[in-house]
């Protein structure tokens, strides 16, 4: 029986477009009910693909699935299987998880990984003043790192040089060696650091943006240039080491002796074992892999992007530890949004980003909500826990009031009130955050859970508007609730049936035995034989020949020792074993030695007995008569379905669809 989920998933079609769209005519309708001409030319391009031609024979063929599809479910709303409580609960419970999914991917994840994507579109060469300050500093600290930046501030305004005010101001160790200069970067930015990225991407060349805060601090930001992003490049590399060298010369003598000899000829790799100095990758023909900007010094990374083809290597280039000789084997230039969403979508769900946009979607339903709190309430939950002398709200002990306060705490417009009662039992589910966070004290807990509260209540008021505002969702919710109740009415009066009607099954395999065949047989013996033994496989397809089974077993298997040979008989029919179909099928045939791929043994067959063609048993027909009786019923079912319903087609509309 096929199971419910996979059921679900080949027949529901996922949509992200809106049906009922104006001026939607009805294509059919199915005893009065009305099927819009958008709904079924998006379910019948989402499930062809790209033979979705629009041709009329392809049309015709789909509309007779769509309408007996529309049929059943008729049928099964009839039965009222809608108003069972256990498919309701299974239908609540994938609403709820489309919902919140649909949700966070639509409002968050898809707008982050857009973003993302244009970003990593564009290189930015980057200079930075950074004054350090704790995440979750003192006010007084974050007071004082304020004001340093934005006395760094005023200096680059009045017109000083951003290199002099970073070697003055800046708590960047590296700020007094290169002015602040990072060099080139590109999204996505470390995690933490997505406000310095925004602010990045967002500025001019020579303009100059912030204070902008992340986990290190205070940053103020300057953009010296942008280019279209480099990508990655796939290379390898000869180094011939000069860190350690004095003697440079040598150094470059032996890198110009690899360059000749690449010149006349040599294979790359080849030179690589007799000149390179890099131990880990000279074996592998000096392979370093893929790199984008900023893996490798500048340099280097100049000379490999510079390659203009697959294939080419550079002259004889020196980085801080020797000399190199790079060749390129391949490059990523720009890839589709497509082919970087997967990674992107990881990176960002992983990204301090991706909460912050959450927050941002959480105030935006707030506000279009017409959210409004009752802040003297949660002071006086405060006061009174604060009060409370037995100090157990910040344990596992501490449980809500028994009789839930009704005063209201906050509410989305006139559609969703939260109450004390409702936050006070979600402060009791939240008893982890609550002794995580004892330290900071009551206060600090309650307004962050409430704030938590907040959130989670907001997107489950969000989510019950989805049907309402985005028509799309309400007809993904069609869809799997008519899948829903397809996939039941369909067990109902196909499936069960077709296993549980013993008398039936009985009478149309009767009907139909002929169907059910026997083609030619073999009864073989196959034997299999340890590797370690395998030097007697010969020996013992020879001794077999006119040797019964046991014969050859007791021969050759050592009853003292491990069990080196094994058999078993069994039976086949033709056309059912690669081996067997290639052998003559006579008694006494034995096949080649074939070697398990899994355990490295040695096989070989032995026809033992031939079996003509012959009727089969219901029993050993059983599972080929079940599926023929589940589509015999299910034919005759549609049929009563066509003739209980009346099916009315716009043939107009329709014809409109035809292309070809």
């Amino acid at each position: 029986m096929v199971s419910r989920i996979f059921f679900l998933f080949v027949t529901l079609i996922s949509t992200h477009m809106a049906f009922g769209q104006q001026n939607d005519p009805v294509l059919f309708s199915v005893d009065g009910t009305p099927v819009l001409r958008s709904e079924f030319e998006y379910i019948y391009t989402k499930t062809n693909g790209p033979d979705a031609n629009f041709s009329k024979e392809s049309l015709d063929e789909y509309l007779n699935l769509y309408i007996n599809f529309k049929l059943k479910v008729k049928k099964a709303k009839e039965m009222k299987l809608d108003t069972i409580v256990a498919l309701q609960q299974e239908l609540n419970g994938y609403r709820r998880q489309l919902a919140d999914s649909y949700l966070i991917d639509r409002e968050v994840t898809e707008k982050l990984v857009e973003e993302a994507f244009l970003r990593k579109q564009e290189d930015i060469d980057v200079s930075h003043i950074l004054v350090k300050m704790a995440p979750n500093a003192p006010p007084v600290d974050t007071l004082a790192a304020l004001t340093k930046i934005m006395e760094a501030k005023k200096m680059l305004d009045s017109g000083r040089h951003f290199e002099e005010v970073a070697k003055t101001y800046s708590d960047d160790k590296s700020a007094g060696k290169n002015g602040g200069h990072i060099g080139w970067v590109t999204a996505i930015f470390p995690n933490g650091f997505y406000s310095l990225e925004s602010a990045a991407y967002s500025t001019k060349p020579d303009e100059i943006a912030g204070p902008v805060r992340t986990n290190s601090g205070y940053h103020l930001v300057k953009i010296n240039d942008r280019r279209a992003a480099r990508g990655e490049v796939e290379v390898a590399h000869i180094l011939v080491r000069a860190d350690k060298n004095p003697d440079t010369i040598k150094a470059r003598k032996k890198i110009d002796d690899a360059y000749r000899k690449l010149e006349d000829g040599v294979d790359f790799g080849e030179v690589t074992k007799e000149y390179s100095g890099d131990k880990m990758t000279a074996s592998k023909g000096g392979y370093l892999g893929f790199f984008g900007i900023n893996r490798y010094e500048k340099v280097f990374e100049d000379a490999a992007f510079a390659l203009a083809n697959d294939g080419d290597y550079t002259k004889p280039i020196q980085s801080s530890i020797g000399w190199h000789i790079i060749k390129r084997i391949s490059k990523k230039d720009h890839q589709s949004l497509q082919q970087l969403k997967s990674s992107l979508q990881n990176k960002i769900k992983s990204d301090a980003r991706f909460a912050l946009a959450k927050e941002s979607m959480i105030k935006r339903i707030k506000k279009e909500s017409g959210f409004s709190e009752n802040s003297t309430t949660l002071d006086n939950l405060i006061a009174t826990l604060q009060a409370d002398t037995s100090n157990t709200f910040l344990t596992y002990k501490w449980k809500a009031p028994a009789n839930p306060s009704v005063d209201q705490l906050f509410s989305f417009g006139n559609k969703m009130n939260v109450t004390l009662g409702d936050f006070e039992n979600y402060l009791q589910r939240s008893s982890r955050t609550r002794q995580q966070m004892a330290r900071q004290g009551i206060e600090t807990v309650v307004n962050r859970l409430y704030k938590d509260c907040i959130g989670e209540n907001a997107l489950k008021y969000e989510e019950k508007q989805l049907e309402g505002k985005y028509p799309e969702f309400k007809s993904l919710m069609r869809e799997y609730e008519e899948g829903v109740l397809l996939f039941e009415v369909t067990k109902m009066e196909v499936w069960d049936k077709a296993s549980q009607d013993t008398v039936g099954l009985q009478s149309f395999y009767e009907n139909n035995k002929s169907k059910y065949q026997w083609s030619k047989r073999a009864e073989v013996s196959e034997y299999s034989l340890n590797a370690s033994a395998k030097d007697q496989i010969n020996q013992i397809r020879e001794f077999c020949k006119d040797k019964s089974p046991n014969e050859v077993l007791d021969k050759f298997n050592d009853t003292d020792s491990k069990r080196t040979l094994n058999y078993k008989s069994q039976r086949f029919e033709k056309g059912r074993n690669a081996v067997l179909d290639k052998m003559t099928w006579e008694v006494g045939k034995i096949s080649p030695v074939q070697i398990n791929k899994k355990n490295k043994s040695h096989e070989f067959f032995r026809i033992e007995k031939l079996i003509q063609p012959g009727q089969k048993t219901l029993k050993e027909a059983r599972g080929y008569v079940v599926a023929d009786y589940q589509d015999y019923l299910e034919a005759h079912w549609l049929q009563s379905l066509k003739n209980e319903y009346k099916v009315s087609i716009t043939n107009k509309v329709f014809n409109k669809m035809v292309k070809r």
